[in-house]
């Protein structure tokens, strides 16, 4: 199984080209991106190519996806990524109400349109918001998802736990849709605060070893994607998640 790794988790600990020496070294073979490492992208992509790691996915904002694509287009061929994540939308752009995350899953449903006549796929990131129930009752990632039929889910699995969910009905219910998956851990109570409360994976509170056993069953994905907000130690926290998932 390939193990993926979330470079946003490593954003506090440059340089760049220690961060992949390490990751290579620990046995992961592919990398997500995110903004912090398109600067340079045929630089970064040798460095990759030095340490035995692809990147095959990567997120992208949802300015650059519907107002620059071409530019999207440019370094996602460069790196070698094949599907395009949106990861965010800002607190000051939500939606407040059901007609308006329709809204926002049809935009997300054209940039998908746009990715996949250019040969990309396309995926939305969930993070705990869309998983808070409006005054309907109705739920945004259900709303987003609706509006969006054809595009993909990257499941962040530890949101989805904030958001106040439980991820194995929503695996059970969207799995085919599921794309790619961010591998997250939520510390014990009391523990890690200065880690925002995140934990290297397989040593929290989530049942990452029973979540991966139904993700193979009953979900499309083809990404695990170890990922950490907030790490005080990027190389524990790499080796220790990768040890972790490796007996799973």
């Amino acid at each position: 199984m390939n193990w993926s790794f979330q470079l946003y988790s490593a954003r506090n600990f440059q340089p760049w080209e220690g961060v992949l020496k390490t990751l290579g070294k620990l046995g992961y073979t592919q990398v997500e991106g995110f903004g912090g490492v398109y600067d340079d992208p045929k630089a970064f992509r040798a460095e990759l190519d030095k340490n035995g790691l692809t990147m095959p996915t990567g997120h992208f904002s949802i300015d650059a996806l519907e107002n620059d694509f071409d530019g999207v287009r440019r370094t996602a061929d460069a790196l070698g990524i094949t599907l395009l994540i949106c990861p965010y939308l800002v607190a000051e752009a939500r939606p407040s109400d059901a007609a308006g995350w329709r809204g926002f899953g049809e935009r997300l449903a054209k940039v998908g349109e746009v990715a996949s006549k250019a040969g990309y796929g396309f995926a939305w990131h969930n993070h705990d918001f869309e998983f808070r129930k409006l005054a309907d009752g109705s739920v945004p990632q259900d709303l987003i998802l609706a509006a969006a039929p054809d595009i993909g889910w990257e499941m962040d699995v530890a949101w989805v736990v904030r958001g106040g969910d439980d991820p194995l009905p929503w695996i059970g219910k969207y799995g085919k849709r599921i794309s790619a998956v961010h591998v997250k851990d939520i510390a014990k109570p009391g523990e890690r605060a200065d880690e925002d409360g995140w934990s290297d994976v397989g040593h929290g509170t989530i049942d990452w070893a029973g979540l991966i056993k139904a993700l193979r069953a009953k979900s499309a994905t083809r990404y695990y994607v170890m990922e950490q907000d907030n790490p005080n130690d990027i190389e524990r926290f790499a080796r220790r998640s990768i040890a972790a998932v490796k007996n799973y």
